[in-house]
């Protein structure tokens, strides 16, 4: 056997595929003639080809191995320069960059994409959880064919063009030899089969398009971006394949009353000056009061306002928050107190409260200069205090 075939490429005579064509990989690079300087680097890459060529294709391999010509000798090419039996430029090309082509006609029948939609939500759908129907615009199974694509369920036919295997082969000549490259079938799209009479409906592709109602499930103490994963909810695939998944992103829509933050829930309290120093109790409407399937009386509660309550002081009811998402329990709700000072008094009015300031030596008040660093509700404290 004149040449070593192993040897050319370096790897032993039980070396796996893998190791071949890693092989081979290196040193086509290495030696191709484009790049390569050595003044033998033609012939060298002549042999790795010709080696390649033989120990790649298991059958060439074993005629190989039990000593014959897997090449039935001779070689192809102009001048006697090329590559036995023609090259494949498409298994040059998986060699030297790891890629892999498709071989043989592609399945009609595929997977769906996913499909994105997004719905907006109320506060207290998205805190308390609700179901709600979304319009989802998707390919489905065409009702005609039932994905098959055909009329009448006729059934396609192998493709003429490339007798049923989904691509073709073009063979050029050049200075390596006869350079084969091959690609889908054009007249079939690489499905091997055409089908002759496609349905009416869908144009043989086995899907259309239409608007469907999906009733989503939204847990409680969702928050804008949150998504919901529904599997096999999402585009039908082509030849009415296996459908895709659907995902539902929320955004929440901002409150009037409330504003959230995280689990917690912050609410503004607006009361007289007269009730804030004489202290009060306050009945308010909890963001359960937006709920249907609950008691009104649930949907409030009653918090005391201690007197000589301060404009921005801070009530925290716990448990009346947004419930967690991932975990027990709810977040707190905080309401703060504005105090409302009166901007219209009549003479008795204001005969009141200078008695008033009479009495709390308040008629000629000194200002007091808050202190940097203290804020305004630090002076406040210190100032009630």
């Amino acid at each position: 056997m004149a040449t070593d075939y192993y040897q050319v490429l370096g790897v032993p005579r039980d070396a796996t595929a893998e190791q071949i064509k890693k092989a081979y990989r290196k040193l086509a690079m290495k030696y191709h003639p484009d790049v390569a300087d050595e003044p033998d680097a033609a012939e060298k890459f002549k042999q790795i080809g010709e080696a390649y060529e033989v120990l790649q294709d298991p059958s060439k391999r074993d005629i190989y191995d039990r000593g014959g010509d897997p090449l039935g000798g001779g070689f192809s090419g102009a001048g006697g320069f090329g590559f036995p039996g023609g090259f494949d430029f498409t298994n040059l090309v998986d060699a030297m960059f790891g890629g892999h082509t498709a071989r043989g006609p592609r399945s009609r029948v595929q997977r769906g994409s996913d499909t994105l939609v997004r719905l907006r939500l109320t506060l207290a759908e998205a805190a308390f959880g609700i179901t709600k129907p979304v319009k989802v615009d998707s390919a489905v199974v065409c009702p005609s064919c039932n994905g098959a694509g055909a009329a009448d369920g006729g059934d396609p036919v192998a493709c003429s063009a490339c007798q049923g295997r989904g691509e073709i082969t073009q063979v050029q000549r050049s200075f390596l030899g006869d350079i084969r490259t091959t690609s889908p079938c054009p007249s079939c799209r690489g499905f091997g089969t055409v089908i002759p009479n496609p349905c009416g409906e869908c144009s043989g592709e086995g899907r259309v398009r239409t608007v469907r109602t999906v009733n989503v499930k939204i847990p409680a103490g969702v928050n804008t971006g949150n998504r919901i994963h529904l599997d096999s909810q999402g585009e039908v695939g082509p030849g009415g394949g296996p459908a895709g998944d659907l995902y539902v992103e929320l955004t929440v829509s901002r409150h009037e009353v409330f504003t959230r933050n995280g689990d917690d829930l912050d609410m503004i309290v607006t009361l007289p000056m007269t009730a804030a120093a004489l202290g009060t109790e306050v009945t308010l409407r909890t963001l359960e009061g937006e709920r249907d399937d609950i008691d009104p009386a649930e949907g409030q509660i009653t918090i005391t306002i201690p007197p000589g309550t301060q404009s921005g002081a801070r009530i925290v009811v716990p448990g009346k928050g947004v419930p967690k998402l991932r975990g027990r329990g709810r977040g707190e709700l905080g309401v703060t107190v504005a105090v409302a000072t009166p901007m219209k008094l009549d003479e008795q009015q204001r005969d009141l409260l200078r008695e008033l300031a009479e009495l709390r030596n308040e008629s000629s008040p000194e200002a007091t200069v808050a202190k940097q660093g203290r804020g305004v509700f630090g002076w406040l404290k210190d100032t009630f205090t």
